[in-house]
């Protein structure tokens, strides 16, 4: 495999800094899955822990540099999760954690943010518009900007995921991870085509926010003027390029899904698997119910990457979602 920005002993060394209570999380056979969707099915499970999602597990290491440094600020743009995580490991460290993020964003998502202690600054926009906000600030106020995906930090620190699906998971031939702005698919995609070459690794996105999927199939970046999905965690529309050289050197696929997929999934996920999950952590099993024959017979990991929902949304989604969808 050609070289991507990550180093593999520099993700080994990231289990050291970041905090136990986010590493070693679930993977387990979920028999009960397995007559819907017909192949085996393992779920990795990124929601048991403080802040619901994986994303802690790069934060960990930018909070750790940061705090060795001497630095005492910082300020990110999110979606939700990623300010959380970055709250949660700055409050740990005595970091001032900054948060930029839609005011449209999913509201249990911003108070969670504000409960671990950040500051956060709503815009009047999509994710994109927070991103340039953040930029902003942090150029004024001479702080570190911490960039989802393209801090290679991020990228390994969520490629510690795949160093314990290598390393303690039983036979399995692909893996299907969310695909947004791209670090939890080049972590994973790394250190899977690393240690165990022969895994395929897919990719999943929302028809809906297809702009990194594009991308990857065009090899080339590719932007969009909108986004339109429930799977807010995955909706960027400008994918970052060195992100995309990195996927392109590990993924073997990225497939986009509908949208009734998705909450299929969801459904199937809390009915026989009794786990809430928010709509991105349910990419990987929409992406089985699109194409059951391309799975048929396989051993498939599933990463299940966040269950930060707003409790009303998710009972309007799986109230009416159907348990077999496509």
């Amino acid at each position: 495999m050609q070289e991507t920005r990550l180093d593999t002993a520099r993700i080994r060394a990231a289990r050291q800094v970041i905090d136990p209570v986010f590493l070693d999380t679930p993977l387990y056979r979920s028999e009960a899955l397995e007559p819907g969707l017909g192949c085996t099915v393992s779920i990795k499970l990124e929601t048991a822990n403080p802040v619901r999602s994986f994303k802690a597990r790069g934060t960990e290491v930018v909070a750790s540099l940061l705090a060795a440094s001497g630095s005492r600020a910082v300020v990110c743009a999110s979606a939700g999760n990623l300010g959380q995580a970055l709250a949660w490991s700055g409050r740990g460290r005595g970091l001032d954690v900054t948060v930029v993020a839609s005011r449209f964003a999913t509201a249990a998502k911003l108070d969670r943010i504000r409960a671990l202690g950040a500051r956060l600054e709503l815009v009047d926009g999509d994710h994109e518009l927070a991103r340039e906000r953040a930029a902003a600030i942090a150029r004024h106020d001479g702080i570190r900007l911490l960039e989802d995906s393209l801090d290679i930090e991020t990228c390994e620190g969520a490629a510690t995921i795949g160093l314990e699906l290598v390393d303690t998971a039983p036979s399995f031939d692909t893996v299907l991870v969310a695909l947004g702005g791209g670090a939890l698919a080049t972590g994973v995609g790394h250190m899977v085509k690393t240690l165990a070459p022969e895994v395929e690794v897919i990719c999943v996105q929302p028809l809906g926010a297809p702009a990194m999927t594009q991308s990857w199939r065009q090899r080339r970046v590719v932007t969009t003027e909108s986004t339109s999905t429930i799977a807010d965690g995955v909706a960027g529309r400008r994918p970052i390029p060195a992100v995309l050289d990195d996927l392109l050197l590990v993924a073997d696929d990225a497939v986009l899904v509908r949208e009734a997929s998705i909450i299929a999934g969801m459904r199937m996920l809390l009915d026989h698997a009794g786990l809430v999950v928010e709509p991105s952590a349910a990419l990987g099993i929409a992406a089985i119910l699109e194409d059951r024959d391309r799975f048929l017979g396989r051993h498939v990991v599933t990463i299940v990457c966040g269950s930060n929902v707003d409790v009303d949304a998710y009972q309007r989604w799986v109230g009416t979602a159907p348990v077999h969808g496509s």
